[in-house]
């Protein structure tokens, strides 16, 4: 059987659709919950037409606590036991592929082999509705073919960039630490999302089965608050979860970002400002920046971008 892996998602045996968000899953899937049968919900499982709610996260936190609090946490904790079915966006992508057109005109797009690209999100469960975005993941070393395509791809009109009004979208979605303008300045030159025939999409960036071992696992000792100023030695893993931005630093030796906000946000060779909580892991201190769901207080940015 093939690993749980981060944007897999994972349905317990009440039925209950949870969202994998790590990489640290051979236990017990570390997973957030979006989907819970119920008759009243807004959603509709295609085909079986069953309803579903769907739960933000300070909802879905709170329904785990009071109803499964056994699996309440930093992420929901299912046991391997509990889980009924996994479902996994690179095995079911033919399916959606043939449901929905504009993921197929993504498939077209990126031509990448087979098993190394899917859809997760509402399209992954079949629970989707006409506003649902478009989640494409691209494991591995293939995520910066899909990048350098979806490009290209705005360059020569195939897909659509994102309008002013729909970038204030994000940016009052997400609420960062930083003001409009540095965040579009970061966000364009990212190329991580886009429109296909007007449908909002990303594309994420998921570890090959053979590089998850290496993915940072646990808590470590908290120290305090921290901000650092620090070249970025590798950012191979900048749009990972967590992002890993390895830096030389007299203290730090990573900044790790568990906020889709600050993903790909330096490259190798800028200089980044970052603040957040710093941790002790074994002989490294790593600045975490996403502490919290709206990471208040905490950023990173490319001063080397906002200087030029």
């Amino acid at each position: 059987m093939l690993p749980v892996r981060l944007r897999d998602f994972i349905e317990d045996k009440d039925g209950w659709l949870y969202a994998v968000s790590t990489y640290d899953n051979a236990e017990a899937p570390g997973c957030v919950l979006r989907y819970v049968p119920d008759e009243n919900g807004e959603r509709v499982h295609h085909p079986s037409g069953r309803r579903y709610a769907k739960y933000d996260f300070e909802e879905a936190y709170a329904l785990v606590q009071h109803r499964k609090p056994q699996y309440a946490g930093l992420l929901h904790r299912v046991p391997c036991a509990d889980v009924r079915r996994v479902l996994k966006p690179d095995l079911e992508i033919g399916r959606i592929a043939r449901d929905h057109p504009r993921v197929q005109k993504l498939l077209d797009l990126f031509g990448l082999p087979e098993g190394t690209v899917g859809c997760t999100g509402s399209l992954l469960c079949g629970l989707e509705n006409e506003n649902s975005d478009i989640d494409m993941v691209v494991y591995g070393k293939h995520w910066f073919t899909a990048q350098e395509l979806v490009k290209q791809g705005i360059s020569d009109g195939e897909i659509e960039g994102l309008s002013p009004a729909l970038w204030r979208k994000v940016y009052e979605k997400r609420r960062p630490e930083i003001p409009y303008e540095p965040f579009v300045l970061h966000e364009e030159r990212k190329f991580n999302r886009g429109q296909v025939g007007g449908t909002y999409f990303d594309i994420l960036y998921t570890r090959s089965y053979e590089e998850i071992g290496g993915a940072p696992a646990g808590k470590g000792v908290v120290l305090g608050k921290m901000t650092i100023e620090a070249v970025v030695t590798d950012a191979s893993l900048a749009f990972d979860n967590p992002a890993i931005y390895e830096v030389s630093h007299e203290s730090v030796s990573r900044v790790l970002s568990f906020t889709h906000t600050y993903s790909g946000q330096a490259r190798a060779g800028e200089t980044i400002e970052a603040c957040g909580v710093l941790e002790q892991h074994g002989s490294e201190c790593w600045l975490i920046v996403g502490t919290t769901r709206e990471a208040r207080g905490e950023y990173i940015v490319s001063k080397t971008l906002l200087g030029k």
